[in-house]
């Protein structure tokens, strides 16, 4: 199994994407992700660090690089379920140009996201993120029992109401996810799905094999476990952790691995929360690729500790 740094950690933090890698390199990474965090300026340093040899590119996260102008990590710039043909024409574009990026860099796989539901009248994400907040004791005056059975209640609700309104929306991303097969097939690059941690992103948890069904072409488009997402979900109620490991292993090209602390917040150090490891490890595969995600927040300490931590457990997984 390949280990690997996501740039999303340190790559806001550079100008130079040479700095950028080596930094990455000096915490013990033979190989990165460039995540969706790279802007133009930073690509020149990055070639240069590769030409010499300091670490090996395992993965692109789509947008990579960055549209010309945008200057923050914004993987959901545009969407394949845009319903607006402009904005899926720019989606297309900017994903072939990010496997482009791939093939140059020896890339053999790409991270994607799978655009979402939109609704004008509410932000169903808001509305859920205070309910569990509610919940969780968030508010000391709330009947917490109350409060669970009121959460649950709004996800059943909501995930029915969303079974009937993505039809179009999941029609329009496998028209686009096809268009992108041939030309990831020619440039060597797999296509990874991630499970998302938005409750009206797609797909919907329990139609990711469906989805991947649907597109076909096992050799092009295969899942994306992120640990951190998956977790949210099921503090949400929406889906167990697990049961997206068991349904989409058959299609499994690797994992994102972050941790989720008590209070809700991912991308943390690895064993610092409360996602089950040795659970999750027992779903690792060796010609998976694992990367680390971490937020821009941690230290650098913690990032030697969660491949410390990683390093353990794939020991003990083999032992």
């Amino acid at each position: 199994m390949k280990i690997a740094l996501s740039s999303c950690w340190n790559s806001h933090r550079h100008e130079d994407g040479y700095k950028m890698v080596t930094e990455m390199a000096d915490l013990g990474f033979a190989h990165i992700e460039l995540s969706h965090g790279i802007r133009i300026g930073l690509v020149p340093g990055i070639l240069k660090a590769l030409e010499e040899g300091i670490v090996q590119v395992a993965s692109v996260h789509n947008f990579c690089p960055l549209p010309t102008g945008v200057m923050g990590a914004a993987p959901n710039l545009y969407e394949p379920t845009a319903r607006g043909k402009q904005e899926q024409d720019l989606w297309f574009r900017h994903t072939l140009k990010t496997l482009d990026f791939g093939a140059r860099v020896g890339a053999d796989l790409m991270v994607i996201h799978s655009g979402s539901m939109r609704f004008a009248l509410r932000d169903y994400d808001k509305k859920l993120d205070g309910l569990l907040e509610a919940a969780e004791g968030g508010d000391e005056k709330a009947d917490t029992t109350k409060a669970k059975a009121k959460a649950a209640a709004f996800v059943e609700k909501s995930l029915a109401k969303f079974r009937k309104r993505m039809k179009a929306p999941r029609h329009r991303l496998i028209e686009n996810f096809k268009r992108i097969a041939e030309p990831a097939r020619e440039r060597g690059i797999r296509v990874a799905i991630e499970n998302r941690e938005g409750f009206v992103e797609l797909p919907l948890d329990e139609d990711m094999p469906l989805l991947l069904q649907d597109l076909e072409e096992p050799d092009v488009f295969g899942y994306w476990h992120d640990s951190g997402h998956a977790q949210l979900k099921e503090r949400m109620g929406i889906v167990k952790h697990t049961s997206l490991l068991e349904g989409n292993r058959a299609r499994q090209f690797g994992f994102h691995l972050h941790d989720v602390s008590e209070e809700g917040r991912d991308h943390q150090p690895l064993g610092s929360g409360v996602i089950d490891w040795e659970t999750v490890a027992s779903f690792f595969r060796d010609d998976d690729l694992l990367v680390v995600e971490m937020s821009p927040r941690q230290r650098s300490s913690s990032i030697a500790e969660s491949r410390d931590f990683l390093q353990k457990l794939l020991a003990a997984k083999t032992a």
